[in-house]
């Protein structure tokens, strides 16, 4: 099934991400972890890629297994360490694996490297290169709070524009914590000519070293009300957890109310948060 069309579909759509472990020995936990989630039916499953592919092999398979589970897979393919073979060559093993659905990323630029050195320098050339390629549903990331590269919000949505020239059926969002910050990048979106449908990137935050990682690399707006949550129940894992997941249904139920038909959870291989985010939607999706 391409993706495009659960987005575009009548019921709110939901879905759920998984990471491949970083060596060969992890491997058949992380995919009995996928499938545990799996078995929640979400409307898709996406599978992240390593930086610099180095968990390619990883990601095609946990993809091809989630396919066999009943799930549609969207596998993440990044291209900044890449040359026009080597993804070729990934977009054959995809093809012949029974995925028909990418999320094309350029992937952090390795540090020490030349930009001007590299085959795909911006997310665009990849997204091009799969279109022409044929037979895949594509999907592009953006940042409602700008891309960290990006000078300023202007010039970030003009790079996503390009991206959505080349042939991307639709965006994921990075995650956010204040649905504003969606609702008006959105607007900007428009204002733009950018119709593709945004899938909403949510995080469910359950312990107080996601919120160190997320403040030390992005540039997240916290709000008072979820900084309260973190400040009241940072101490007791527990219920920080329960008060995450709390906080990040009631985010969902808010996007579905607006409009957003799509929601994806970033859900850290943890099949019991995405269990717990489906539950608290029964009714909804």
């Amino acid at each position: 099934m391409k993706i495009i069309d659960a987005i575009l579909g009548e019921k709110p759509c939901l879905s759920f991400e998984v990471f491949p472990p970083k060596t060969w020995d992890k491997l058949d936990n992380v995919m009995e972890t996928a499938l545990e989630i799996a078995k929640l039916k979400p409307d898709f499953m996406s599978v992240t890629y390593g930086a610099g592919g180095t968990t390619a092999r990883y990601t095609a398979e946990i993809g091809e297994a989630i396919l066999k589970s009943g799930v549609t897979p969207l596998s993440h393919l990044t291209c900044v360490s890449a040359d026009k073979e080597s993804i070729h060559k990934e977009l054959e093993n995809l093809k012949a694996k029974g995925i028909e659905n990418i999320l094309a990323l350029r992937g952090d630029i390795p540090e020490g490297v030349d930009p001007q050195t590299l085959a795909y320098r911006y997310s665009n050339e990849l997204v091009e290169e799969i279109a022409a390629f044929g037979g895949f549903c594509i999907g592009g990331a953006c940042y409602p709070e700008s891309h960290p590269e990006s000078p300023n919000g202007d010039f970030d949505i003009a790079m996503l524009k390009r991206k959505v020239d080349a042939g991307c059926q639709f965006l994921t969002t990075q995650m956010f914590f204040d649905n504003n910050i969606l609702y008006n990048f959105m607007y900007r979106l428009y204002r733009k000519g950018i119709q593709v449908p945004v899938v909403a990137g949510i995080m469910p935050v359950t312990n107080a070293k996601q919120i160190q990682r997320i403040c030390a690399i992005s540039k997240n707006a916290l709000p008072q009300r979820f900084v309260r949550i973190v400040d009241r129940f940072g101490d007791n894992p527990a219920a920080l957890k329960q008060a995450g997941i709390a906080y990040a249904t009631e985010q969902i139920i808010d996007l579905y109310a607006n409009g957003i038909n799509a929601v994806h959870v970033y859900s850290m291989n943890k099949p019991d948060v995405a269990m717990a985010i489906r539950d608290n939607l029964t009714e909804i999706v």
